[in-house]
């Protein structure tokens, strides 16, 4: 009867059970606990946070001291109180039971404070900053910065903005650095950067988003699992000791754990830190102020949930990489993201580890065991994260305990078979637009370095431009100084198509007066500071010279008007009764009236934009850069270095050099990238500005990154953000220790004329070497057969000219498009009847993949009595043995003809040997080797840090030495040159050679 009678009740009671407490979840939004909040202090409250202390001192008798600070950060879209969900299991009493002294910033919830909406990541940062200030005073202690998510970024973040200053460690729970390594949902990086780009640019910058979407989003991202707590939830709802004591986290995590999370922050964390994922390349843009977590040096722990999908443990592990300077250490916890810091696993496990990691680095305990250091990883970032298989695996394993094995091989499958179709189409729709509109550029087309700037200033007025002594400026602002400076050029009589010189040092100032010139329709005459600054005034045709401050007295002595611009607020010209200088900063623009003739941007294709100035035989030659030429750079290098908005392109090169104006200044332009500018190339310079400005790009020529990898002290720990050097000129014994140096970054070496008719690019840089192939979406090239022997051109029998076969030498001619120099020359009825064609005057060879081999300019072939010797064929060869630093070859005069002379120069502690030189000449596919080959103790080198002759050649053949060899043709292999055979190539009884 009894069994018969509970039978019925218990059901009945358990309804009625679950029907009370499911009221009490409708009418409260959860079950009552009871739970009471840790105590707190508010020590310092502004409109941006609030800076709690947990159960602060007070001057009961007994009351021990306070332990080492914690600060704990939450993310955005989270609540402060997450750190104290329960009282004895949250993060502040387990810290507070175990000694240490735990403090919390909150940052409020936006949406209730006024301005809260237009929050963005900088103001996260700097409070944070100031909070780790409040903490350091109050305590008379270094800070140990703990956050979670979002909250580990922002310690981080603000860890390296202040370069770790009163700092003790950083603890970050699932924090990802590395974001494109691993993103969540098996998102593929290239794919998600964009998208991370279109959001940030067209979504986020009109909405916020509120707090229910903050949950729901998060919820999204395991739906299994939270489907499964709520049907835990509704199965259990009858029992009610049994629901309590995860009440409070299902509640937190339900609904009051949620806030609103500003647009603008929302947007500033997509484009810099996923789509720019500049916490690991650096040049994040704090206030203004460029900033690298390489400037973290104190010792970093991360935790890391084995199943955690939104800081993967790819992306987690990224600080090892991101802070080479840092002791960085990891906890592996079997958990998913917010498992690491509420729950059962963070209360056993997490904090009691927090808690002794302080307590070790206080050098009160010896480390913990569950502490160890982190690795490097050199996994490639689909194979590195949580796989979506995984986390299914997971997901359902807790509900279900069913075996997913077959779906993990299946994902990992599908990911190796997209990672090359993705990056083909990600890279194509960048680069095919920019290709499209050079091909559709003519004469008449109206094209300009001011005409792109405003372009992108208008596209993209907050995309970050120039970056120059750690501070950023953004295109709108940088566009703005361009137009101010035209209004100040009007106002003193600059008009269209005048000749204005440009003297300034590298400098954003220069940059700014080069694009108002370009803005105006002038031309700008780049003057080298180290030139005769009155021959380029004179060949120049300059009517006006634009300076800056340092450089105004040697400008004051020209006879032209001087215009002074730039060099800061507190500068003193000291410039009385000096009719002749203007200072431009003095000039008020919104006074200047735009006369009826200003156009801005008027510059037509054909039109000539710059003058700039090379020196052959000591002697300037001005070099005329018309709108074209400079847009077929500009266009060409953004499309072979596929440059985005994510890139920072570094220019070492002097804009009034060819390379800095065309490839750097117009390749970032162009690319809509950020621009870099250095005030020189130095070593320790290089690696500082490279990590701080996230430089991803290099622009280099000739020999420059020899001084950077050839450097006694080059030390590079750790991550580098450099993916490319770009450029013209590396010798291939540097090419190849530099990519070994910044491995994996690449080299792609352009080759381009004078005029700009011929282009070749190395772009896959397999070929080291190499000067590639014709640039897509350039002109039309090919190679012109050639007999070396008698200088001519080999035609077939009916009179057109015969195209060189694969490794037969050959000169290069260009199809001529857009404007044609007047020097060029222009020959016709080449290859067909009226075609017309351009010789460039350079021979190469073609290989049979298509690549082309410099092998000289066609008047310096040396034509020797043993036949012709090609000297770039000669100085690469001889360039690739690995001792050798630099190689030139050059032509003097012997007593039976030409000799072909070989210098070079020798790395640190290294020899050459005659067998070096014997294998390194038989190996080349075309073309004699050089006579004699001798060591030099130093290279000349130009401005431009090219190898020079004219002095070697001036020595004449070499003095007899150890370090000095002749061919001989009868063996082809080399011998020490002695002083007797030095007399034979002499043709003299001359012993003063003899061998020292």
């Amino acid at each position: 009867m009894d069994l018969n009678l509970s039978a019925v009740t218990r059901p009945v009671e358990r309804l009625m059970a679950t029907a009370q407490n499911g009221f009490e979840v409708l009418r409260l939004g959860g079950l009552e606990t009871g739970a009471v909040p840790s105590p707190f202090q508010i020590v310092e409250s502004k409109p941006m946070y609030k800076l709690r202390r947990y159960f602060p001192p007070d001057s009961r008798p007994g009351q021990r001291p306070a332990g080492p600070p914690v600060l704990m950060v939450h993310p955005m879209m989270m609540s402060a109180n997450m750190w104290d969900v329960t009282r004895e299991d949250g993060a502040v009493g387990i810290l507070h039971e175990a000694g240490i002294d735990p403090w919390v910033i909150d940052f409020g919830s936006p949406d209730e404070v006024e301005g809260g909406m237009e929050r963005n990541l900088t103001d996260h940062i700097v409070a944070l900053n100031e909070a780790i200030d409040t903490v350091r005073d109050t305590t008379g202690q270094s800070v140990h910065l703990a956050g979670y998510s979002q909250g580990g970024m922002f310690c981080y973040q603000t860890a390296a903005y202040r370069r770790t200053k009163d700092i003790a460690s950083i603890i970050a729970f699932g924090s990802p650095v590395d974001t494109l390594a691993a993103l969540p949902m098996g998102i593929p990086p290239n794919i998600g950067a964009v998208a991370a780009d279109f959001m940030a640019d067209h979504v986020f910058n009109r909405i916020d988003v509120p707090g229910w979407l903050a949950r729901t989003g998060f919820q999204m991202l395991d739906p299994l699992k939270t489907a499964k707590a709520r049907l835990d939830f509704l199965l259990q709802l009858h029992d009610r000791d049994a629901l309590l004591p995860r009440e409070q986290q299902r509640r937190f995590l339900d609904s009051e754990g949620w806030i609103a999370w500003s647009g603008p922050a929302v947007s500033e964390l997509l484009k810099q830190f996923i789509s720019h994922n500049r916490m690991m390349s650096g040049g994040f843009n704090i206030n203004g102020q460029l900033v690298t977590l390489s400037d973290i040096t104190c010792p970093v722990l991360a935790f890391v949930g084995e199943v955690d999908d939104i800081g993967q443990p790819a992306s987690v592990r990224g600080i090892k990489r991101a802070a080479p300077g840092a002791d960085v250490y990891e906890v592996m916890i079997r958990a998913g993201h917010f498992g690491l810091v509420v729950g059962s696993k963070a209360a056993t496990a997490t904090w009691p580890t927090v808690a002794d990691w302080v307590r070790w680095l206080a050098g009160q305990d010896s480390r913990p065991a569950a502490i160890a250091p982190m690795q490097d990883s050199d996994a490639e970032p689909d194979e590195s994260g949580v796989a979506l298989s995984a986390r299914l695996m997971h997901g359902v394993a807790e509900a279900s305990e069913v075996a997913w094995s077959l779906a993990r091989g299946a994902a990992g499958a599908v990911v190796n078979t997209r990672k090359s179709m993705r990056t083909l189409a990600v890279e194509t729709a960048r680069t095919l637009p920019r290709l499209t509109r050079l091909g559709q550029i003519n004469d008449h087309t109206r094209i300009s370095l001011g005409r792109i700037i405003d372009e992108q200033a208008d596209g993209a007025p907050n995309g970050e431009f120039l970056l120059y002594d750690g501070r950023v400026h953004t295109y709108e602002a940088v566009n703005r100084r361009i137009n101010n400076v035209v209004r100040g050029l009007i106002s003193v009589g600059v008009r269209q198509g005048v000749r204005v010189g440009v003297l300034m040092d590298t400098r954003p100032s220069a940059l700014v007066a080069i694009a108002a010139l370009s803005r105006l329709g002038a031309v700008a005459v780049l003057m080298p500071p180290d030139a005769d600054l009155a021959e380029a005034i004179r060949i120049g045709g300059v009517s006006e010279v634009i300076t800056d401050p340092g450089n105004l007295d040697a400008a004051r002595q020209l006879p032209v008007q001087v215009l002074v611009l730039g060099g800061g607020e507190t500068r003193d010209l000291n410039l009385p009764g000096d009719s002749n200088v203007v200072d431009m900063e003095k000039i008020d623009p919104d006074a200047v009236a735009l006369p009826g003739w200003y156009r801005a941007n008027p510059g037509f294709a054909r039109d000539l934009a710059f003058v700039a100035f090379n020196t052959v035989g000591g002697a300037l030659v001005p070099k005329q850069i018309t709108n074209y030429r400079w847009a077929l750079s500009a266009f060409g290098t953004a499309s072979a270095a596929a440059l985005g908005r994510g890139d920072t392109v570094y220019c070492l090169t002097p804009l009034h050099h060819q390379s800095g104006l065309l490839v750097s200044l117009g390749g970032a332009v162009v690319g809509g990238t950020r621009i870099a500018l250095s005030r020189g190339l130095h070593p320790d310079r290089f690696l500082t500005e490279i990590r701080q400005y996230g430089v991803t790009v290099v622009s280099y020529t000739w020999t420059m990154l020899r001084s950077v990898v050839d450097d006694p002290d080059f030390r590079l720990r750790g991550n580098h953000p450099v993916r490319l050097f770009i450029g013209s000129g590396m010798p291939p014994g540097l090419w190849q220790r530099t990519v070994d140096a910044f491995s994996p970054a690449n080299v792609v070496e352009f080759f381009a004329t004078t005029d700009g008719q011929a282009v070749l690019a190395n772009v896959a840089g397999a070929k080291i070497g190499s000067k590639g192939r014709p640039l897509p979406g350039g002109g039309q090239v090919e190679l012109a057969a050639y007999d070396a022997e008698d200088d001519l051109i080999l035609e077939d029998d009916r009179g057109f000219v015969t195209v060189a076969e694969p490794n037969e030498v050959g000169v290069l001619l260009a199809r001529p498009w857009g404007p044609i120099d007047p020097t060029a020359s222009v020959k016709r009825g080449v290859f067909a009847p009226g075609d017309t064609w351009i010789s460039t005057e350079y021979v190469f060879r073609r290989d049979a993949d298509g690549d082309f081999w410099l092998l000289g300019n066609r008047p310096l072939l040396i034509r020797t009595e043993r036949g012709v010797v090609f000297p770039e064929s000669v100085t690469d060869a001889v360039g690739r043995i690995n001792a050798v630093d630099l190689a030139a070859t050059y032509s003097v005069e012997g007593a039976d003809g030409v000799v072909a002379v070989t210098a070079i120069t020798l790395r640190d502690g290294m020899a050459v040997t005659t067998a070096d030189l014997t294998d390194a000449f038989a190996s080349m596919p075309v073309g004699l080797a050089p006579d004699v080959v001798h060591v030099v103790p130093e290279m000349p080198l130009s401005a431009t840090f090219r190898p020079t002759v004219s002095a070697l050649r001036a020595d004449g053949i070499p003095k007899a030495s150890r370090n000095a060899w002749h061919l001989e043709p009868d063996t082809g292999k080399y011998k020490r040159l002695t002083a007797a055979a030095r007399a034979q190539l002499c043709g003299t009884d001359d012993s003063s050679g003899a061998e020292n």
